[in-house]
């Protein structure tokens, strides 16, 4: 019995030690959208940032537009997203604070092999838009107010088209759900390349449309404004975008491959300054 007694009394000591370290733990709250979790970038990104820091990342993988609620609420410390129009908006507004660029890609147009709608010879993405509304053929959108659907609205707006119908699928899923929909359905989405390129290998779409310069897709890290959120945790947002736009941080994000391609590009250094 005494024996018994002393376990337990060991085990309880244990706890007691281990509690408190696990407690002092730093913890980074961040918002970003679903491309950058999709694609894999962030499994591969983090962990150099968590090891050299002792900082672990709690993320939320949404559309821009959730991420940026999330911030203009104070519910995390720092954004990644991809929507400079709602992004400055979220800055002048006095939300977030420390803006920086970091990476980009670019939006491609996918849809099934034979191109029903004719979009893989249109001279841009507005007229490709154009083709799949007249045609009908079936375009499935984010509808979730991310960067993707954003970007998406801002062409319909150009060609001053307000998209409806059978035809036209608002999902509110994510990239990565919105592609297997597509895929599912044979049907026309505007994605991120790297979340299309991430997926390639799981269904029959190709890119149909791509190089125009309306489908660049830059992302930025902002922070949330610490004089509208006391309890934030400022440091650690600034530590995690320093690491962003350090030259360890912009090597690991030219490194990342899928299949041998590169899914985001570096803005602060570019490759060949890394190299």
């Amino acid at each position: 019995m005494a024996s018994v007694f002393r376990a337990l009394s060991g085990l309880l000591l244990l706890f007691s030690v281990a509690l408190p370290a696990q407690a002092d733990i730093a913890r980074l709250r961040l918002a970003t959208t679903t491309s950058t979790d999709n694609s894999g970038l962030l499994a591969w990104l983090h962990p150099l940032f968590e090891e050299t820091t002792g900082i672990k990342i709690d993320v939320i993988a949404v559309g821009t537009g959730k991420a940026l609620k999330l911030g203009e609420n104070g519910d995390v410390d720092v954004v990644l997203v991809h929507a400079p129009r709602a992004e400055k908006q979220f800055v002048e507004s006095g939300h977030g604070v420390l803006r920086h660029a970091v990476m980009h890609n670019d939006f491609v147009m996918i849809g099934p092999v034979d191109d029903p709608a004719r979009i893989r010879t249109a001279k841009s993405v507005f007229q490709a838009m154009k083709r799949i509304a007249v045609s009908k053929k079936q375009f499935i959108s984010r509808g979730d107010d991310s960067g993707t659907h954003k970007k998406e609205k801002i062409f319909w707006e150009t060609i001053a088209m307000k998209p409806h119908g059978g035809w036209y699928i608002s999902a509110g899923q994510g990239m990565g759900a919105v592609i297997i929909m597509a895929n599912e359905k044979r049907a026309y989405t505007l994605a991120d390349r790297g979340t299309y390129l991430a997926f390639k290998d799981k269904i029959d779409l190709d890119i149909l449309f791509q190089g125009d310069p309306p489908l660049q897709n830059p992302y930025h890290a902002i922070a949330v404004n610490p004089e509208k959120h006391p309890h934030v945790s400022f440091s650690l947002a600034k530590q995690y975008i320093e690491f962003l736009t350090s030259r360890a941080g912009q090597l690991r994000i030219a490194e990342f491959r899928v299949n041998n391609e590169s899914l985001f590009y570096p803005d602060v250094l570019t490759e060949k300054s890394i190299y």
